[in-house]
């Protein structure tokens, strides 16, 4: 190694510590990228590999970016699940003796990305920590750019799969985690096939030493409180950031701990097929609810009403608590109209404030901070007369900070440049010896000038001119026609095709007074800049106080904006009661279609004889809209919104588990069928009464018989009170299905209801009570445009198909009424007068029905309806 070059030595030293990094080596105004990093790097960013000379006799592939574009190339390597080490010159190349010293100053991860140009303003960018212990789990958030920190342990019933859950909560872009956490290859397996984030393996490192970590992170955190393993987790997500960013994390929150548990539970099914956050196809942000209800103006607010989607209440004080504040600000519509103006002229206080913190604010940032605080006292006196708790809450929450505001006002001018080491940012009047030195600069040029024209008029040189470069510095040109006219005490400097210039004492003396001006601007500029920065950071906590309360006002008065202009309505709330909506209407459907070409439906569940609607109809006629608006209107109404009814009262649900649609995983080596018995297994496992379940067709993935049956024995198991009996919506094709409503107490039909008009029918898009006639397959497949022969033919085949099935629907209705008959019977043997009354009539009007004069399905119906009431009796 010694034959090499000093600079590749110092390469070499540099890349041995950072060996899982690209190493961005800065020499001059490059980074500059050696061996197999160059080869790597030029590959993924497209970028020229050349060679460098480095002592050896081949030379080393190199490829390279300029500075202050590097940005850019950073990010394009993030995105591609690389870690980047920046090692920067950290000493003045004029002033070196020999190699100039340099060293990493920062490691760009997924995780801790905090330049807003590579980063979704409207979304968090977490860094996750797992740690794993014996049946429990630490895990750990934070997100640097905005300073929150938080931890949670999971422990309770299958934990690993409830990290899941969270992990798709927090959406993380980076997860470190322990040993033991990686030595599950099932679940390392679940989770990568799940998400695409990067993760490491910290092993049983340091990082994950509790007793040493727990007094590093007492010295800035108060962690008295905190249970060991979420510690553990937190410890180690704080060390591997203050590896990584190699300067003061001051702006991170106190680590708050939190229960899973608080909120309502939502599993990655269900928060893919509600379409919450991103849309199922085009992962787009339009088509969800957070499209919908993100009326928010600030980026604060965005991201605070994502996590309220993400993380719906449960308890039902706090959901009120949020009401009120919504209420009241839909209501106030003038507060709310000059409210939402004042929050457009704010930026994002907390990532403004993050990049103070690490060093990375330019000028333009801090003017962008002052603009924002400029806004907050105006923003306070709005909400100064509101009556709520969570607004008053926020009002006292909310600190004017007009010292910050001034402090920044007095210094930095209006319309900075990006630049911070080259001058032209601070005001005059702020330092004194600044605005001398700033004289003396102002006064040099006119000396220049004048310089110029006393020069032009003794030596009779029109042209003559003062000139400057940065090799040469101050300059007289004299053109080669006017050569013979230069005088003595000109000094010869630099030859040219078309000219000599010249250096004269005087010229000389005033160069020394400008330069020496010039370069002093800059650098007590530049050290007044980080003067500022630093009386900024010491009011760290009151900014970031003040932009969480801001961005809670910004999301609470967004509900209001949507719950005015949408028309929606404020929700009963209670904890044990049933879900009772009237018109309920689909939040973004309508959104789409607008509002007068969606049809309101009711729906009324509750833990009684209304446990679990059975929904039938045609494809298309809207059963999945339905179970969605449903299952939407009752997350809506858990985060403290308004809701699309007419009116709604709703019991709260614990979580919500959806069953919606077909999908396979090829990768996995799992079929449709697999994936639906999979997510119906994980409800069947997870959910309780206080849940609510919306299924769609399931068993169809599978033969008909075998697919009734499984839908069959589902529907028994969920409405039996002593294995689950939730409030449940099971839509499906299966007409066999509806004849459980008199089977079981707790279950009712509802269906779809269509108009046929000769041969094609009209798809009403209205709820009501009873079973669908039919499925109506021919009449869509024509609606689809199937040919007209496929369609003829396959209307001879059902023919032939009902036509051979008749005699068994007979068959079963005449052993329907012989069951029916025995079942009679059901009260003790001494019955008293009225009791026996009753049954005699039931068994009268049971011997009654004459199965040779009705259609078997008609037979079927009255004997099911009988069998109702049967039950009810018992």
């Amino acid at each position: 190694m010694s034959s090499f070059t000093p600079m590749m030595l110092q390469y070499l030293e540099t890349k041995e510590k950072y060996q899982d990094c690209i190493l961005f080596f800065r020499i001059g105004d490059f980074y500059e990228m050696f061996f197999e990093d160059a080869k790597l790097a030029s590959k993924e960013l497209e970028i020229t590999l050349t060679g460098k000379d480095c002592g050896q006799e081949e030379r080393a592939p190199m490829c390279g970016v300029p500075f202050h574009a590097a940005d850019n190339y950073i990010a394009k390597l993030i995105t591609k699940g690389y870690k980047v080490a920046i090692c920067e010159q950290v000493e003045d190349p004029a002033l070196a003796k020999g190699l100039v010293k340099r060293d990493v100053i920062k490691i760009v991860t997924p995780g801790t990305v905090t330049d807003t140009s590579m980063l979704d303003e409207k979304k968090n960018n977490y860094l996750v920590s797992i740690f794993e212990d014996t049946g429990k789990i630490g895990i750990s958030a934070a997100d640097l750019s905005t300073g929150e920190f938080k931890t949670a342990t999971i422990s309770e019933g299958n934990y690993k799969l409830k990290l899941i859950d969270e992990l798709a909560k927090l959406a993380p872009s980076e997860v470190i985690a322990n040993d033991l956490f990686f030595k599950d290859n099932n679940l390392i397996n679940a989770i990568r096939k799940k998400f695409s984030f990067y993760m490491t393996n910290l092993g049983d490192t340091t990082y994950y030493n509790y007793a040493e970590n727990k007094f590093l992170m007492e010295k800035t955190q108060d962690v008295s409180d905190i249970k060991e393993t979420s510690l553990t987790s937190a410890c180690a997500l704080l060390s591997y950031l203050q590896e990584t960013q190699k300067c003061s994390l001051s702006h991170l929150s106190n680590l708050t701990e939190y229960k899973v548990e608080e909120f309502m539970l939502l599993d990655i099914s269900t928060r893919r097929n509600l379409e919450l956050t991103e849309t199922m196809r085009e992962k787009s942000r339009k088509g969800t609810l957070l499209w919908v209800l993100d009326r928010t103006e600030t980026s604060m607010g965005s991201r605070l009403i994502k996590k309220w989607i993400d993380q719906p209440l449960i308890n039902v004080h706090d959901i009120k608590d949020r009401q009120d504040s919504v209420g009241e600000l839909k209501d106030k519509f003038m507060v709310r109209v000059e409210l939402r103006e004042a929050l457009k002229k704010v930026y994002d206080i907390e990532r403004l404030l993050g990049k103070v913190v690490l060093g990375s604010a330019n000028c333009r940032d801090i003017v962008s901070l002052k603009n924002s605080l400029g806004q907050v006292p105006y923003v306070k006196s709005l909400i100064k007369d509101t009556q709520s708790f969570l607004l008053k809450d926020v009002d006292s929450g909310i600190d004017p900070l007009d010292d910050v505001y001034s402090l920044i006002d007095a210094a930095i001018i209006d319309d900075p440049p990006i630049t911070i080491k080259e001058g032209g940012i601070i005001k005059p009047s702020f330092n004194s010896e600044l605005d001398t030195l700033k004289s003396a600069m102002t006064d040099g040029k006119n000396w220049l000038a004048e310089l110029e024209s006393r020069e032009r008029e003794k030596t009779g040189i029109k042209n003559l001119k003062i000139g400057f470069n940065k090799v040469f510095g101050y300059y007289l040109e004299v053109t080669k026609s006017n050569l013979s006219q230069a005088p003595e005490y000109f000094i010869r400097k630099q030859t040219l095709s078309n000219c000599e210039r010249y250096i004269t004492e005087e010229l000389k003396n005033i160069e020394d007074t400008v330069l020496g001006a010039e370069e002093k601007v800059k650098d007590l500029e530049y050290s007044l800049f980080l003067d500022l920065r630093d009386k900024i950071l010491l009011q760290v906590a009151r900014i970031k106080g003040t932009a969480e309360n801001v961005a809670k006002l910004d999301a609470l008065s967004a509900l209001a904006e949507v719950a005015d202009r949408e028309n929606y309505v404020l929700p009963q709330m209670s904890q044990e009661g049933p879900v009772d909506i009237q018109g309920g209407r689909h939040p973004v459907v309508e959104k789409m279609l607008g509002r007068d070409g969606f049809v309101p439906n009711d729906t009324f569940l509750d833990l009684e004889q209304e446990r679990m609607l059975i929904i039938t109809g045609p494809n298309m006629a809207g059963k999945s809209t339905y179970l969605r608006q449903v299952a939407l209107i009752v997350l809506m109404a858990q985060i403290g919104s308004f809701v699309p009814a007419d009116s709604a009262k709703i019991g709260i649900a614990d979580r919500i588990f959806t069953r919606v649609g077909a999908s396979d995983d090829l990768a996995a080596g799992q079929s449709t069928f697999m994936v639906e018995m999979s997510e119906v297994a994980y409800i069947l496992n997870n959910a309780t009464s206080k849940s609510l379940l919306i299924l769609d067709e399931i068993g169809r993935g599978t033969s008909t018989f075998d697919g009734l049956s499984i839908a069959w024995a589902v529907i028994e198991y969920i409405n039996d009170v002593r294995k689950i009996g939730a409030r449940t919506l099971f839509a499906t094709h299966y007409h066999e299905l509806t004849e459980l409503e008199g089977r079981f107490y707790g279950i009712k039909n509802y269906c779809v209801s269509v108009k046929e008009n000769g041969e094609d029918i009209i798809f009403l898009r209205k709820i009501q009570r009873g079973g669908a006639d039919g499925s109506y397959g021919i009449q869509v497949a024509r609606l689809a445009g199937v040919p007209l022969a496929v369609l003829d033919r396959a209307k001879e085949i059902l023919f032939d198909l009902e036509e051979a099935d008749i005699n068994k629907k007979e068959a079963k209705a005449r052993k329907a009424k012989k069951v029916l008959e025995g079942q009679v019977g059901f009260f003790e043997e001494k019955k008293a007068e009225e009791v026996k009354s009753v049954e005699n009539d039931l068994l009268d009007r049971i011997k009654k029905i004459d199965l040779t004069k009705m259609t078997p399905i008609d037979a079927m119906n009255e004997l099911y309806k009988l069998q109702s009431e049967v039950y009810q009796l018992k």
